[in-house]
């Protein structure tokens, strides 16, 4: 695995041409059945978990909202790459399919799927795990190079605020309450998570356009194995993983978000521990 498909990927295509507008033609993003199927499984597991004078429907709402819901978010947040790359001259990926918010565009079956799968419920480390390519050469400047990769952790906040303001303003049941407040913060985690400057996660790429020669190329070499190293140091060394765990819960309840009902949800969600 290499870092960067954790993230944005660069790619080595053919520069596209740049006479075009940049605006977005409305057949351009088309959602696929794929994507609406997800969003069906998430509304599914939030419908389950009002059932919640039956434990087992609980847990199977939250269990089925919580993976549909982070699945949603990765189509999302690999999106968000390739619509604000589309908008500043990168036109090859609506060809990848990369707008159409199908996530078998986005994916590798281990390293997108299983492994950030594992890691979320094992060390609850939310980890975006899709992938897209973009060709930097046909981006106009390194203001929208640095755009492209904040556009990514910037989606997983925005649906982390939406989804803790869908607890405050409609007071749902707890169990669903519970479930949106988990997947808040998983969104909020990732978001701290990929910002982080790091090679191989979004914060990096934010700032690598403006960096010097030596420091780009030490960052292609470190984005194989630097997030490893990070991952490796969040679950080997609990004082660490406790500061990063406790600087995304600052920023979840500094947006709204409450601590007690995404622990709770939590709780179902990882319901074998």
């Amino acid at each position: 695995m290499t870092a960067a498909r954790m993230a944005y990927r660069t790619g080595c295509q053919a520069p596209t041409r740049r006479g075009h507008t940049g605006r977005v033609k409305r057949s351009a993003v088309r959602p696929s059945p794929l994507f609406l199927s997800l969003l069906a499984v998430t509304v599914a597991g939030a419908v389950l978990t009002l059932f919640d004078d039956s434990a087992a429907a609980l847990t199977a709402g939250t269990v089925l909202f919580v993976l549909g819901g982070w699945a949603v978010s990765l189509c999302l947040h690999e999106f968000g790459h390739a619509i604000v790359a589309y908008r500043g001259g990168d036109h090859a990926v609506r060809a990848k399919g990369y707008l159409t918010l199908d996530i078998r565009r986005y994916t590798d079956p281990v390293f997108s799927i299983v492994l950030p799968l594992v890691l979320l419920a094992f060390g609850g480390i939310p980890l975006p795990g899709g992938a897209v390519w973009i060709n930097h050469h046909a981006l106009r400047d390194k203001r929208v190079e640095s755009m492209v990769s904040l556009a990514g952790p910037l989606s997983n906040l925005a649906l982390g605020v939406l989804l803790s303001l869908s607890v405050i303003l409609f007071t749902p049941p707890v169990g669903l309450a519970a479930a949106l407040s988990y997947l808040a913060a998983v969104q909020i985690l990732a978001f701290v998570l990929n910002i982080l400057p790091i090679p191989g996660l979004d914060g990096w790429g934010a700032i690598e356009p403006y960096m010097s020669y030596s420091a780009r190329q030490f960052g292609a070499k470190a984005r194989m194995w630097a997030p490893f190293v990070l991952f490796a140091v969040l679950i080997g060394f609990p004082t660490i993983g406790r500061m990063f765990f406790e600087a995304g819960y600052t920023v979840f309840e500094l947006i709204g978000g409450d601590r007690w009902l995404a622990g709770r949800g939590q709780g179902t969600f990882l319901f074998w521990r």
